[in-house]
């Protein structure tokens, strides 16, 4: 592939002056010597492969005087398949200089790690004759127990192992804490039997076969099973449906239907059903799943940004309903907020895309460091001379490997085009943990396209996320005057794909910024946002005062009320999570902030009146500031004390209340004036009549 050093160095030098960089062309073999020289030196190593990588690490362990990869990490990062082998490949030195400079960014500080610990006792559940082949495949390394779930098919005759037989009630939990409930309703107990035969011969239907367990459809209750097993007991026809339940450290399930029906089932949890190929990778997998584990905890929660619940009232549960691990649960009855349980999280990221707080954040790595690598990428792009960048946002496994598969057919074939050098590659964990934050600080940034490229690892929750989030960004930038869809989701399941997604790939650019933005993204979601937006509008082709938002994903809006069934008694004000609601000591008003309204809707679902409806919407008045000041949505004059004439409450408030009582026997006479009197004046007026019977005397 054609490089050049010398445009390589400028672009990576702050002052654009460094000495041309060496061009090696075959450095993991003839040239590996110059890779040694470079490892002896002790500075930061960072290897435009990653095909080589092993090879590479081997030549770092194998040079003397070399220090070990603990000390000093050695980076690698794709240059050829993603820019090199490409038809534009001689343009393509602004995209190289952008991927390395993102590579030599420091690594993100590390995170909270969470553990698994594995004793390799193993649960294999289906028929018997599969469940007891699986058993042998692993039975060398793990301590195997098969739970058989219906009858035919046969055991060994020897007993080597616990069996089970029974229908699964439930399966819970994730890898070293899984919990198993089964019902066992037939009358031979497989923890009693010996084997011995003597029934399979008794038995004048054939009932019972080499499972050891009776067919009751066939069975004509003649008995003759349980005359002849009355030393061992295991017969027993009138032994009641019993449950039982067992911990395993990991989970083989030959069943047709699998027992966890999510896309992301727990760790340790293999489905094969009667797949061979999937059962021998669960078994080589299984085999290895013994001792302690652990993973980064991917998110973050602070409970007091969760728009989820309020008073037991439930707003905003997009987490809940995105997440396809099922790892979020709503606590709503038990102290408000969810509960993210990180055992089972896979760190997917959907949850932190669609939390219109910030509540949940991706942790590893976080908005600030994605941001950095970004910014860098795009600065770099910029300066090496690169226009219109498209950032490819694709995962680190399925993704990357549909990126080499396209650059290594450009190679070969003069049909295929290849990575286009406007084109940069952004590998993450999983696609679904970028999104609109991000997203509109690349635009911000000087991108003029953000491509997710989706694959089967996505779960059809995080597309219908993705293409909302997508809809919403793509709204704000139309709605500004940004030509062009600048947000795309990409779709390419395989190599059968690669035709489609190269064609996509050449697609014309969007409309970038005139002046791109130097700002750093925030930990926080909605100051990351704010700082995209302003300098969105302050560079828009068409600046408008308002944009209307899709109703699905949208964090921005306004909240309307009815004013003639308001009664202003601000049960919205205590249900806002965000401070976008607000009453006023003085006046009886409402007031509402819409820069901090997440569109949750606790204070639609909390309204007693139902006078509360949800605008989704981007409002930028006045160049953006009157979003982000306090307007008065309702007012009303107080309600005055009829003995004092103190303030006191609102008129409907007052009207409304009399009315409900007004019918009520303990509110008669003076005991309906006093509803019109301040606190202070109804005990007054109370103790000024002895005589009167009041309701606590009664």
């Amino acid at each position: 592939m054609p490089l050049d050093g010398q445009a390589l160095s400028r672009a990576l030098s702050a002052d654009g002056t460094a000495a041309a960089l060496p061009i090696h062309t075959t450095l993991c073999r003839r040239e590996a010597g110059a890779f040694q020289r470079a490892a002896k030196s002790g500075d930061d190593l960072l290897v435009a492969c990653t095909q080589e990588r092993r090879l590479f690490l081997e030549l770092n362990q194998e040079t003397e005087g070399a220090p070990p990869v603990t000390e000093r990490p050695i980076r690698f990062v794709n240059i050829r398949e993603t820019g090199g082998w490409s038809k534009d490949a001689a343009k393509a030195t602004p995209k190289l200089a952008a991927l390395i400079a993102a590579a030599q960014l420091p690594e993100p500080e590390p995170v909270p790690t969470v553990g698994y610990r594995s004793g390799g006792r193993c649960v294999v559940i289906g028929p018997a004759e599969a469940a007891e082949r699986a058993a042998t495949l692993l039975e060398d390394r793990l301590d195997v127990t098969l739970l058989v779930t219906r009858t035919g098919g046969a055991l060994p005759q020897r007993r080597e192992r616990a069996v089970f037989a029974g229908e699964v009630v439930q399966l819970r939990g994730w890898l070293g804490a899984f919990e198993l409930t089964w019902r066992h309703g037939n009358p031979i107990d497989l923890e009693l039997c010996t084997r011995c035969n003597a029934c399979i011969d008794a038995c004048p239907e054939g009932a019972i076969g080499f499972d050891y367990q009776v067919d009751l459809e066939a069975c004509r209750a003649h008995r003759d099973c349980v005359r002849v097993c009355e030393a061992a007991g295991a017969i027993d026809f009138e032994r009641s449906v019993q449950e039982s339940g067992e911990r395993f450290d990991l989970v083989l399930d030959l069943g047709e239907q699998p027992l966890f029906t999510m896309h992301q089932p727990p760790q340790g949890y293999f489905h094969a059903g009667s797949d061979e190929r999937r059962l021998m990778d669960a078994v080589l997998k299984l085999r290895e799943m013994s001792g302690e584990f652990e993973k980064p905890k991917f998110f973050q929660y602070k409970q007091k940004l969760c728009a989820h619940s309020r008073n037991e009232r439930v707003g905003c549960d997009a987490c809940i309903e995105v997440c396809s691990a099922r790892a979020i649960r709503s606590e709503a009855q038990a102290g408000g907020g969810i509960f993210v349980e990180p055992h089972l999280c896979v760190g997917c990221g959907a949850c932190t895309t669609v939390c219109p707080s910030g509540a949940l954040a991706y942790a590893y790595p976080g908005t600030v460091d994605q941001g950095r690598r970004l910014r860098t990428m795009l600065q770099t792009y910029r300066r090496a001379g690169g226009r219109d960048a498209a950032l490819l946002v694709h995962s680190e496994g399925a993704g990357a490997r549909i990126l080499e598969d396209l650059g290594r057919a450009a190679r070969t074939d003069r049909s295929v085009h290849g990575v286009p050098a406007r084109v940069l590659p952004v590998a993450v964990w999983h696609t679904a943990s970028i999104g609109l934050d991000l997203w509109l600080s690349a635009i911000a940034y000087g991108a003029a396209d953000v491509w997710v490229l989706l694959t089967d690892e996505e779960a059809p929750e995080y597309r219908e996320a993705l293409a909302a989030q997508a809809a919403v960004a793509n709204a704000i930038l139309q709605g500004l005057g940004y030509r062009g869809e600048h947000v795309r989701l990409l779709q390419a399941r395989d190599a059968r794909d690669l035709a489609a997604l190269d064609a996509a790939l050449r697609a014309a650019p969007s409309q970038p910024v005139a002046q791109p933005a130097a700002f750093a993204t925030q930990a926080d979601k909605r100051a990351t946002l704010e700082l995209a937006l302003d300098h969105l509008l302050a560079q828009a082709p068409r600046p408008v005062d308002e944009i209307a938002l899709p109703a699905a994903g949208s964090p921005f809006g306004a909240v309307q009320v009815d004013t003639d069934k308001c009664t202003l008694c601000l049960s919205c004000v205590g249900a806002c999570p965000e401070a976008a609601l607000a009453d006023n000591p003085d006046r009886p008003q409402l007031r509402f902030v819409e820069k901090n309204c997440v569109q949750c809707g606790l204070c639609e679902t909390t309204c007693p009146e139902d006078a509360i409806t949800l605008q989704p919407r981007l409002w930028l008045a006045d160049g953006g500031k009157a979003r982000k000041q306090a307007r008065v949505l309702h007012e009303v004059e107080p309600y005055r004390c009829i003995r004092c004439g103190k303030p006191f409450g609102t008129l409907k408030a007052i009207e409304v209340m009399i009315g409900k009582l007004a019918g009520h026997a303990a509110f008669q006479g003076a005991a309906l004036e006093r509803l019109k009197m301040c606190g202070d004046c109804r005990v007054v007026d109370i103790f000024s009549n002895p005589n009167e019977v009041r309701i606590t005397d009664l």
